[in-house]
């Protein structure tokens, strides 16, 4: 998929000028071709496009599946000879090299992010959270980020079970079949969703750079039900997980990409953030550099904490990547 920039009405930003336009370029995004992440890499190709100083073509090429490991890979492993790249990183792949899985053979720290997509996340239960009834907390699996919820009752001290084999349709099956008391749900109307399921919200993982989700307003983030936590490390393991159901996309340059070309791509990503997402994206949030900064640190935290989750994922679910 090619597109020109250069449109009619493209900013222009003189300060930017000196810098070299690539004649080409290529956006690696996730598969299938007619999937979300697809969807959203041609959306942000386009602004990009619009937002160059002069003319470029950026090509979308999708790959692999919609967990994004393998698009991940192949743009770790792209050399000069690729030519200019960059990756639409979605929460699943940062959430798959936080739990040391083996096919995740990337390290996305050091990639300078562009812009991003965001969408709000809760956890929701029936009734009250109480301090001494068990909680029976659907999850996907162990190595899903719906598994950062379960740490953060852990920190809450709060009892909960994890049922496993619980995902969507079939979560919300079992909270109406009563075989589970809580579970985690993202993307929009998140909570009038779990209203009509006739559950409480409890609280929504934090948003890009502060606490609250603009789409949440009135639901206490999760580090301000966590005020005091005993092991800091794992809050931010926690608020990683969350970080990744938050996450639609990262859009991220190669690590050691010059200080110039970054501020080129982040100046063209402005017409990505500053345009209102279409009807299909309703719910969420488009973000700048900045926040897209913040928001790739806290999916990626230091490696004390993504060590320090890998070792309560053993002792609490005797889980082990790989």
């Amino acid at each position: 998929m090619l597109l020109g920039a250069g449109l009619p009405g493209a900013p222009i930003r003189l300060a930017a000028a000196a810098v070299t336009v690539p004649e080409s370029a290529t956006l690696l995004a996730p598969g299938p071709a007619e999937g979300e992440a697809a969807r959203l890499a041609a959306q942000a190709a386009v602004a990009l496009a619009r937002g160059l100083v002069q003319a470029a073509a950026l090509r979308v090429s999708v790959l692999g599946g919609p967990d994004g490991i393998t698009a991940a890979n192949r743009f770790a492993s792209a050399s000069f000879r690729d030519g200019p790249m960059l990756l639409l990183l979605p929460g699943p792949a940062a959430q798959a090299q936080l739990v040391g899985e083996t096919r995740a053979r990337f390290e996305p720290r050091h990639w300078p992010a562009v812009c991003g997509s965001v969408q709000p996340s809760l956890l929701a239960g029936r009734g009250p959270l109480s301090a001494t009834r068990p909680v029976r907390l659907a999850l996907p699996a162990a190595a899903a980020a719906e598994a950062g919820a379960l740490l953060a009752l852990d920190l809450l001290g709060r009892p909960a079970v994890p049922v496993f084999g619980l995902n969507g349709l079939a979560a919300q099956a079992a909270m109406r079949e009563g075989s589970a008391d809580a579970l985690v749900l993202s993307g929009p109307a998140c909570e009038a969703r779990a209203r009509a399921l006739g559950l409480t919200p409890w609280f929504a993982f934090d948003a890009v750079g502060q606490p609250r989700d603009p789409a949440l307003p009135g639901l206490p983030a999760l580090s301000e039900v966590v005020t005091d936590p005993a092991r800091p490390d794992l809050l931010l393991a926690a608020e990683a997980a969350g970080a990744a159901l938050r996450t639609r996309a990262v859009l991220v340059l190669p690590a050691l990409t010059s200080g110039d070309v970054v501020a080129l791509w982040r100046g063209a990503a402005r017409t990505w953030a500053e345009d209102a997402a279409d009807a299909a994206d309703a719910g969420s949030r488009r973000i700048g550099a900045d926040a897209a900064t913040v928001l790739l640190t806290t999916l990626c935290p230091a490696p004390e904490v993504a060590l320090a989750y890998r070792v309560w994922l053993l002792r609490r679910l005797n889980f082990q990547a790989g």
